[in-house]
């Protein structure tokens, strides 16, 4: 797991402990800004992170961290963090990730965004910067297993189908229910974890071999289009991705 080249990452500090362990952590992601208050900025004079000192309290930075911020990493406790943004919340498609790093450094947890924000990736590569344990308590990323909502995003696919769609096959997903998985188009490297593809994803390189009454759902990688009448016949059980033309 990495953090994408192209998010933009805020370290935030509000206190003296909280900047120490933020200045050993700042020159692993050069690129991420350093949010500290104005009295511990001076101490990060040597990190070749932007530092942007804050006066104040912080609940009235919130809301500029969250228009600028992708990934916003709090050496705070995490009670103190959830009532911090809980002002700011709008929805999982809109919210930055949000990450705790604990005081003593052992832990980095996901709070906010974790799947498709990005904060789960985000706390596995800060963990692992900080010899540290990733706290994951999203189903798919847990029990490694495919990520409906997001599945191909690395590869450019489009997701196409209706958000209680995505709902209701990611709930098969997970519970481990027969699900075909139907590739006709696009790049075959979509499958990225270590582990196996878990047993209850059956692969169909034709949507017209799959026996839909065996499967609770259907996860379609193709260019064709989608009568109405199919989206109809399979109800909530569909989810479509598009891949960019020319990838196969």
């Amino acid at each position: 797991m990495s953090i994408p080249g192209q998010a933009r990452v805020a370290l935030v500090a509000i206190t003296k402990h909280g900047s120490s362990l933020l200045e050993k952590l700042a020159p692993r992601l050069p690129a991420a800004d350093v949010i500290v208050a104005e009295k511990f900025a001076a101490r990060l004079g040597d990190v070749p992170n932007a530092v942007k000192p804050y006066a104040g309290a912080l609940s009235a930075q919130i809301a500029q961290l969250f228009a600028v911020y992708d990934q916003i990493v709090f050496f705070v406790s995490l009670g103190a963090v959830v009532r911090l943004i809980a002002p700011h919340l709008k929805s999982k498609d809109e919210d930055p990730g949000v990450l705790v790093v604990d005081d003593a450094a052992r832990f980095v947890i996901p709070v906010l965004s974790g799947h498709v924000g990005g904060a789960n990736a985000c706390a596995e590569t800060i963990a692992a910067l900080l010899g540290a344990t990733a706290v994951l308590t999203t189903a798919s990323d847990v029990g490694k297993t495919v990520p409906v909502d997001i599945l191909g995003r690395e590869l450019g696919w489009r997701v196409e189908a209706p958000k209680i769609n995505i709902t209701r096959v990611s709930a098969h997903v997970v519970n481990g229910e027969p699900v075909a998985f139907v590739q006709e188009a696009g790049s075959t490297k979509w499958w990225t974890r270590p582990t196996a593809l878990p047993r209850n994803i059956h692969l169909f390189e034709r949507f017209d071999d799959v026996k839909l009454e065996d499967f609770r759902a259907v996860l379609w990688v193709t260019r064709r289009e989608i009568t109405a009448a199919l989206w109809q016949q399979l109800h909530e059980r569909l989810v479509v991705y598009r891949p960019p033309e020319g990838q196969d």
